[in-house]
């Protein structure tokens, strides 16, 4: 590709980070009035019109019986865990120390992708995933500081997404496309609608309107994140993702009077730099069968951010490309 190519798919990157993170800053204002799991409940609910026009396009895909039904039901619980994690995490801690420690992700994904997909890690990955880890320690602070709920909230749902990524690159060359999609959204929709009548509470019109934009930016999102592979390279593209922490910064510094303090800043700086150093070494031929980390494209994967590689596969109306 052309420098032209990759400039343009860095930028559209950037730009999803930033509608990513205003998807963010909208469930952390809802946050302190409600409940995660009304949040989810109803971003996952006001989703379901969005993506049935998607489905639409992938006729061709008639069955939803999947062809690995454990993988699937594994990724599905993996999901619903990571969503209702990320959202509670964003109600309660500072934008950056979320997404600081939801950035160990690619570090759990190298790791994961060992016992999962057989990938073979060498020593330098190791040192860098093992460097990552101790930024996350800098930052959670264990013994410095009181670790809140909050803190494990957003660990989990780094371990969870990294898991359910690593599900689709192990069964998403033959899975179909529909129930990769689906399943997720249904398993949140019902999980969080059993749990609902024990958190529920009333909510005014423009809080609803609020839930309906989390599902339209997160969308929005994710088909950035589509055009931007599409343009650039993934090596180029990929890095692009830990441009969020900036938004946040941005965001809680104006929105939300939080100013980041210096242990959150050092253990930014190793876990982005270790990560990064994963991602220019899994491009390199040879050093990765797999390459799980530059192909999760994208963030997390939550109800209102599904898998772009998923969604382009729908958008395609394709039935047997890899993730």
């Amino acid at each position: 590709m052309t420098g032209a190519h990759n400039l343009r798919g860095a930028i559209l990157a950037l730009v999803a980070m930033g509608v990513f993170a205003t998807h963010d800053v909208v469930v952390k204002a809802l946050g302190v009035h409600y409940s995660a799991v009304q949040i989810v409940f109803f971003a996952a609910l006001l989703s379901f019109p969005i993506v049935s026009v998607i489905l639409l396009n992938d006729a061709s895909e008639a069955s939803l019986r999947p062809r690995h039904p454990w993988w699937v039901l594994l990724r599905t619980v993996c999901t619903v865990i990571t969503g209702v994690s990320a959202f509670y995490a964003f109600s309660t801690l500072p934008l950056a120390q979320v997404y600081v420690i939801l950035f160990s992700s690619p570090l759990l994904i190298t790791i994961l992708a060992i016992p999962i997909l057989g990938e073979r890690v060498r020593a330098r990955r190791w040192a860098a995933v093992i460097v990552g880890l101790i930024g996350v320690l800098i930052v959670m602070r264990p013994g410095q500081s009181a670790l809140s709920v909050g803190h494990l909230a957003a660990f989990v749902a780094a371990v969870c997404g990294a898991t359910a990524s690593v599900i689709v690159r192990r069964i998403g060359s033959d899975e179909r496309s529909v129930v990769l999609l689906l399943f997720p959204m249904v398993g949140n929709f019902l999980a969080m609608g059993l749990a609902l009548p024990f958190v529920y509470r009333a909510m005014p019109v423009e809080h609803l309107g609020m839930m309906g934009v989390i599902a339209v930016l997160g969308l929005i999102g994710s088909f950035l994140v589509i055009l931007a592979y599409r343009a650039g390279e993934a090596v180029i593209v990929a890095p692009m993702q830990y441009s969020q922490i900036l938004w946040a910064t941005a965001y809680g510094y104006f929105l939300f009077n939080e100013r980041p303090d210096m242990a959150t800043g050092i253990g930014a700086g190793v876990i982005i730099a270790s990560g990064l150093y994963i991602v220019f070494r899994e491009s390199r031929i040879g050093a990765s069968g797999h390459q799980p980390v530059i192909e999760t494209r994208g963030r997390t994967e939550t109800v209102t951010t599904p898998r772009s590689s998923v969604l382009q596969r729908v958008l395609r109306g394709r039935t047997d490309p890899t993730s």
